[in-house]
């Protein structure tokens, strides 16, 4: 019941990173509830036509990061995330080359929504739910897409 609640408000949010941090402090999960994104490097997914076509690129335009986002100890979620560098500023593609600071806050300037394309309640020992989304500028420019798979870390305060 918690994992669709939580569910339903990522789905309901414009961004992901905000509904996690408050999701994490409601709980009282963290002595900061901040979200951490944990760069995995040496990682790499290339994008599929369908990622492709919904941002309105080509491989050669797009960069892929994968990350692991948590709330103090808390895993709360795995990402792929492709998205469009030169439709990000200099200082956003720094910041996401070089720091685990999370994709929504990096990009939060560009005032971002998102329009999730795929949503599976799953049944596994680790990951409760997977959602896929494309991420628009505040111009309705797609910016990125996300593939999250959240983890039962969101759960351990229970």
């Amino acid at each position: 019941m918690l994992a669709q609640k939580l569910s339903a408000d990522i789905l309901a949010a414009d961004s992901a990173t905000l509904t996690l941090e408050k999701w994490c402090a409601d709980h009282a999960m963290a002595a900061d509830p901040k979200i951490v994104a944990r760069l995995v490097r040496g990682t790499d997914k290339p994008a599929g036509a369908e990622t492709l076509a919904r941002l309105g690129v080509t491989s050669a335009d797009i960069k892929y990061r994968r990350v692991q986002l948590y709330c103090g100890a808390h895993l709360f979620s795995e990402a792929d995330n492709w998205y469009v560098p030169s439709r990000l500023t200099p200082e956003m593609n720094r910041l996401l080359d070089e720091t685990d600071t999370p994709f929504g806050k990096v990009v939060r300037p560009l005032a971002p929504y998102r329009r999730t394309f795929s949503s599976t309640m799953l049944h596994s020992p680790t990951a409760l739910f997977e959602h896929a989304a494309v991420l628009y500028s505040a111009s309705h420019q797609p910016i990125a897409e996300v593939r999250e798979t959240y983890q039962r870390g969101t759960l351990a305060f229970l």
